[in-house]
């Protein structure tokens, strides 16, 4: 059975050979800039497991060893290599596979560097849907 997931507009697809060997969500400062967001999660397996099916990521190096892929179209991120942390291995954003809820998240790290207010996200009301503004 692959493991599919791809870009938001469909532009770039990819396959996983093998179930990743962690998954983590990551609060660092390089990833919070880069997605938009408080977070991101990712998912991590060998170099040889994962292999583009469709398209061309844009490539950006966002800081020293750090190697960001993304659609160039939509521009949705979906990979993260580092050779001096992560040598032979690739990061998926898992939140990009078609089945995002297959391999959960195990740990949270770099939480030195979340918002504050992530300490307190789980006391806030949460709605299945989008609520109008006032």
């Amino acid at each position: 059975m692959a493991i599919t997931g791809g870009c938001q507009c469909g532009a770039i697809r990819y396959e996983l050979t093998a179930p990743p060997t962690r998954v983590s969500i990551c609060h660092c400062r390089d990833c919070q800039l880069s997605a938009g967001a408080p977070m991101v999660s990712w998912a991590i397996l060998r170099e040889d497991q994962f292999r583009l099916t469709k398209g061309t990521p844009v490539t950006y190096n966002s800081s020293g060893d750090a190697f960001r892929s993304f659609c160039g179209t939509c521009g949705t991120g979906l990979i993260y290599r580092n050779q001096t942390y992560l040598p032979g291995c690739v990061d998926v954003q898992s939140i990009t596979l078609d089945d995002p809820s297959a391999f959960p998240p195990g740990a949270r790290v770099q939480t030195a560097e979340q918002p504050a207010w992530m300490e307190h996200l789980h006391t806030l009301p949460a709605f299945e849907r989008f609520q109008a503004a006032d």
